[in-house]
């Protein structure tokens, strides 16, 4: 196993336990306790967990694993929910998508669409997010708008004032969040308060909204709230979620796409 798989592993394993010791992380991940404690030593030094006495804790109830991490987490299901929210753009609309692995692999699946660059004008996609941004601006059939702002380094998206100078002056068609929690009494949220400003006005500058997340992610709470349930139009999920929640979306006037 590289280091990079093996910091995935421990990482993964961190968010859901909160905690893990040496010796538990080398018999589930079969390396030498040294080797563990050099790792929890170098994630330490990048600020990804907080090393204890003979083990490691994650930093608080709002950790987030930054994206680089992330990217192979149930895959399978976020490019099914991927390929079907694509399916919901139309030639010509404009589209605003968040940051985050789900709505990445969004911006891939309009990217194959070959439909979307027959017509006039191209299909324009509206990102604080930079890794949407640097996939998608190779593609001559979309037109490309960040918003600007400051990176933060856990998700690649742009945050404060300066994005919001820009989103307060367009218009979209529809608005793809990508979501930590999806809460059918909370709403749709994420780990930080400034992202979730960022996401909460592509939002409001949208006609209509889509929740692009897995089924892990509904039933859940965030610091951060981002829009209420009935700001949203559409949540598109994946064929493991609970029919009861389906149920309760679909009472609170929100349309359940199931792949």
């Amino acid at each position: 196993m590289s280091r990079d798989a093996r910091w995935k592993a421990l990482l993964e394993l961190l968010v859901e336990r909160g905690r893990l010791e040496v010796e538990e992380a080398a018999a589930e991940l079969a390396v030498s306790a040294a080797t563990i404690r050099r790792d929890f030593d170098q994630l330490a030094e990048q600020q990804m967990l907080v090393r204890t006495r003979g083990g490691a804790v994650v930093h608080g109830v709002s950790y987030e694993l930054p994206l680089r991490y992330k990217t192979a987490r149930r895959a399978s299901e976020k490019q099914r929910i991927a390929k079907a929210v694509a399916e919901l753009v139309a030639p010509g609309e404009a589209v605003g998508l968040t940051g985050g692995t789900t709505t990445t692999e969004v911006a891939r699946a309009l990217a194959v669409r070959g439909d979307l660059g027959t017509g006039s004008p191209a299909l324009t996609v509206v990102t604080n997010a930079l890794n949407i941004a640097n996939e998608l601006a190779v593609r001559p059939q979309f037109k490309i708008v960040v918003t600007g702002g400051v990176a933060r380094a856990q998700s690649y998206e742009l945050i404060g004032p300066l994005a919001d100078g820009v989103l307060s002056q367009i218009t979209l068609d529809v608005a793809v969040l990508g979501v930590v929690g999806f809460d059918v009494a909370h709403g749709a949220a994420a780990h930080d308060e400034a992202e979730a400003a960022i996401n909460r006005l592509l939002c409001e500058r949208a006609e209509r909204v889509v929740v692009a997340a897995d089924s892990s992610k509904l039933g859940r709470r965030a610091f951060a709230r981002i829009c209420g349930t009935e700001l949203v139009d559409t949540l598109v999920t994946d064929a493991a979620v609970d029919q009861e929640t389906v149920r309760r979306f679909e009472e609170a006037g929100v349309r359940v796409l199931t792949v």
